[in-house]
């Protein structure tokens, strides 16, 4: 009898554990950075001006110098493409800071730039402010210019000048390490003490999300091609993998894992031209409206952050080939976005008989579908026929990410005219098709990992050119 109680205890113990780690939630601050999923990236620094995508750290400071640089155009332009905020490259591989360091001799400070008397992330900081959008910073530990890069000191070198740009220019929204590692001036390389620099990042920013490959906050999506993959968990597993070369594979990173430990969600980084600083060779190689859309659909509308790098020419401001891009990519989304055909159309959601529509359809309130979740469906029902080519599903992330698996069915009458199975949902999932008239769809969640809670629905006829390849 002992015997029974002991195994029904230990039972017990590993079924709470086993729910525990299986199910992560966000924290508030991982919330409000899903809820403003699309936001720009900017590599600026002295490769802009020698045509590198790497500096070698040699550069002399004086080349760096924008004689027009106007943080407040990259701010109108960023708000008018929709973007949540700016993270802009403080310090590259290359060691030139951005910002007038105490602790580097390679900054600002040095350049002919306004006499040496330049912040850039004073600037922007400032500019992002008065905008109204976020603000944050990549901060790279490669440092191919300092001459401590390679010892232990360097590890106090690059905590002092995280708490440097935390202190003199915060508060940020996201705090971007790249975990490149190559050799310094004196030929070493760096062994980083990354339980340091988090220990310290949680001190001195606690609200502030870290991107690296393994987060801890956002992780990496694995390529930088802007895309998430078409399963794509919020969970990772990190233990035993290590930042850089000790990442997890590109898949995994991709796709998360389905029952990971940890809260990563994933950002995808891409580019508006083929490099990350700019070239002027590159003017007419800058991603169209419609390239864009489809990576916007094949990242945001798969439950990951876009950050999209739109970096500074010479003169220090956009140019007027991405500004036009970005533009007419914004003008893209609302146009595809802003008429939600079960609002405008006056459609009926139902779920077990209940009407819901001002559910899901029109206040994105939670929806719980409870457990028995596999032997009903959602309906919604059109008065008319409607041309339909995208399909919005969101589930409420407060309650954890459960849907693994969902279907789609369109009907015309009683014809079943279009039928897929999809894998998971997550913060936001857009689905795309060749258009169809339906004026009845269902949709199925086949498998979650307990009770589906949705809190978006939406229906579109997106232009067609749009959908996804």
């Amino acid at each position: 009898m002992k015997f029974s109680l002991l195994i029904f205890c230990v039972l017990s113990f590993l079924n709470g554990y086993n729910q525990s780690v299986n199910t992560p939630l966000p924290s508030e601050q991982q919330l409000a950075w899903q809820n403003a999923p699309f936001y720009l990236f900017m590599h600026f620094g002295p490769n802009t001006f020698t045509d590198l995508e790497w500096g070698k750290g040699s550069e002399k400071e004086e080349v760096f110098n924008p004689v027009a640089m106007d943080c407040k155009q990259w701010c109108r332009i960023a708000a008018a493409a929709g973007a949540a905020g700016i993270v802009i490259t403080a310090k590259h591989h290359d060691g030139f800071c951005l910002w007038p360091s105490a602790y580097s001799t390679h900054t600002v400070a040095q350049s002919k730039w306004r006499n040496g008397q330049g912040d850039v992330l004073k600037e922007l900081s400032a500019a992002c402010r008065e905008a109204g959008l976020g603000f944050g910073v990549y901060l790279s530990p490669w440092d191919r210019n300092h001459p401590a890069y390679g010892t232990p000191g360097y590890n106090d070198v690059f905590a002092n000048m995280m708490k440097e740009v935390v202190q003199n220019y915060g508060p940020f929204f996201e705090f971007w390490w790249d975990g490149a590692n190559g050799e310094g001036p004196n030929g070493k390389k760096q062994v980083y003490d990354w339980h340091r620099f988090e220990r310290t990042m949680r001190q001195i920013a606690p609200n502030t999300l870290v991107f690296s490959d393994i987060g801890p906050d956002i992780r990496w999506a694995g390529n930088e091609n802007g895309t998430a993959g078409i399963t794509n968990w919020n969970l990772l597993d990190t233990a035993g993998f290590s930042r850089g070369q000790g990442a997890p594979s590109a898949d995994t990173l991709n796709q998360g894992n389905v029952n990971g430990r940890n809260w990563i969600p994933a950002e995808c980084d891409v580019s508006i031209r083929p490099g990350w600083f700019y070239h002027a060779k590159e003017d007419s190689l800058v991603k169209s409206p419609e390239a864009l859309f489809g990576i916007y659909l094949k990242s945001v509308g798969r439950g990951a952050n876009l950050i999209l790098n739109v970096p500074p020419n010479q003169q220090g401001l956009i140019s007027p080939q991405d500004s036009a891009s970005l533009i007419e990519f914004a003008l893209l989304r609302l146009e595809s976005f802003q008429s939600n055909l079960i609002i405008n159309e006056n459609a009926v959601i139902f779920w077990e008989g209940r009407n819901i529509t001002s559910l899901l359809g029109d206040e994105n309130e939670d929806v719980d579908l409870g457990k028995d979740y596999k032997k009903e469906y959602l309906e919604i029902l059109f008065n008319k026929q409607q041309n339909v080519n995208c399909i919005f599903l969101k589930e409420e992330m407060k309650t954890g990410q459960r849907v693994k698996s969902f279907a789609i069915e369109l009907y015309n009458g009683d014809s079943l005219i279009y039928k897929n199975t999809y894998t998971t949902i997550g913060h936001h999932r857009l689905i795309s098709f060749p258009a169809r008239n339906a004026n009845r769809i269902l949709i199925k969640i086949k498998d979650a990992k307990s009770n589906p809670v949705l809190c978006g629905l939406g229906v579109y006829h997106i232009p067609e050119r749009l959908v996804e390849k």
